[in-house]
């Protein structure tokens, strides 16, 4: 599917940002002119260059709203190397990129995840009560029964007896090898207690397609019935890059947060 058309009002500029390791986070910054900022996080080995991050930062720029989308620690262009899991580390350069543009007097209005990013965003907000607005685009409710699911119900006495597992991808190339230090944290998080941490006030809208197979769509129905403040999108069809469905994806979330930056002009 052909990428949004971008706008020619909007200035697309690199920007380089410490985390608290003094790492070096390279982001896109999409200046629409506005003070607020909406900031786009990449899924599991991806970046900032992935064609959701990419399509929804132009839908953002056509409803003329700035946006941001950065690599993750050892991701894209960005230093550092990158682990399997990691969630909390990414939490932490979400939060240094937010400090960034706060330092700069600008105002985050929304924070947007896909995938692993979407699993950031959400315990983003379930610590730091600074972003009212969270869109979780195909994000996965439990992160146990996911491995599972990708490695097998005995991938830890698999890993503990050889050591690690190699996880392939379609073709067959080794994308990653887990070892059972990796997984210690992804393990010990608990995606339905964070989501009870959420503020009340912080809206959440929540994407999946109804033909993903990376993560099932029932993991967006489990998100629907404890988030307090949260809406629900299912695109009919769409898998979980949203292959043939990105100007829809892009569509849903433009509306969405226009919606939202209007009803907080509004309220003050």
């Amino acid at each position: 599917m052909a990428q949004a058309a971008q706008n020619p009002t909007v200035q697309q500029q690199k920007v380089i940002i410490s985390n608290k390791n003094g790492e070096k986070l390279v982001g896109i910054f999409h200046e629409a002119g506005t003070m607020e900022i909406v900031i786009l996080c990449h899924g599991l080995k991806s970046s900032k260059e992935d064609k959701v991050m990419v399509n929804v930062a132009t839908a953002l720029e056509n409803a003329g709203i700035s946006s941001f989308r950065f690599d993750f620690t050892g991701n894209g262009e960005s230093e550092g190397s990158s682990q399997f899991a990691d969630y909390w580390r990414e939490v932490e350069d979400l939060h240094a990129v937010s400090q960034h543009f706060r330092e700069a007097n600008r105002k985050i209005s929304a924070i947007i995840g896909h995938s692993k990013g979407a699993g950031v965003v959400l315990l983003y907000a379930s610590k730091y009560d600074d972003v009212k607005t969270v869109v979780n685009l195909s994000g996965r409710y439990d992160l146990k029964r996911g491995l599972e699911e990708r490695l097998g119900e005995d991938f830890m006495e698999r890993i503990r007896k050889n050591g690690f597992i190699e996880v392939k991808n379609s073709s067959g190339i080794v994308d990653f090898r887990l070892t059972e230090e990796s997984l210690v944290e992804r393990l010990t998080i608990n995606m339905h207690e964070a989501c009870l941490q959420i503020d009340k006030d912080c809206r959440v809208l929540t994407v999946h397609g109804s033909a993903d197979e990376g993560i099932p769509v029932r993991d967006a129905f489990e998100f629907a019935k404890i988030l307090r403040n949260h809406k629900l999108q299912i695109i009919e069809g769409a898998d979980h890059e949203y292959t043939n469905h990105l100007p829809d994806l892009a569509t849903v979330v433009a509306d969405f947060i226009k919606e939202t930056l209007q009803l907080d002009r509004v309220t003050g």
